[in-house]
């Protein structure tokens, strides 16, 4: 039984879960060392195993990624001042509870 089409439709479905490339990388059409070694793992499965098993393995795979990429997303959403300093979280929670931080003098020396 070819199962060409199966393990295309899976690949594909992999490389959506990724992580997005960080602007400014490489040309799009170009692989990534990563979908590279997927790529390579789909067209020639290590060891023994039944075509089944791998291909059962890999769907596995797509939950677990789309999953981690939910959890991100939901994460991000959720605590919008995990990525600020110390700061803009102050600034952002004083605004939470109707409050503007006063602006801080800069003395010139």
């Amino acid at each position: 039984m070819d199962h060409t089409p199966k393990l295309r439709s899976l690949y594909r479905r992999i490389i959506r879960e990724l992580p997005l490339r960080p602007a400014g990388s490489t040309k799009l059409s170009a692989p990534s060392p990563l979908q590279k070694q997927i790529r390579d793992s789909l067209v020639k499965p290590a060891g023994e195993k039944p075509v089944g098993v791998h291909i059962a393995e890999l769907e596995q795979f797509v939950q677990y990624a789309r999953a981690q990429r939910m959890y991100t997303t939901l994460l991000e959403r959720y605590n919008p001042g995990m990525n600020m300093n110390e700061e803009d979280r102050v600034r952002l929670t004083a605004r939470q509870v109707g409050m503007d931080l006063p602006i801080e003098r800069q003395d010139k020396d």
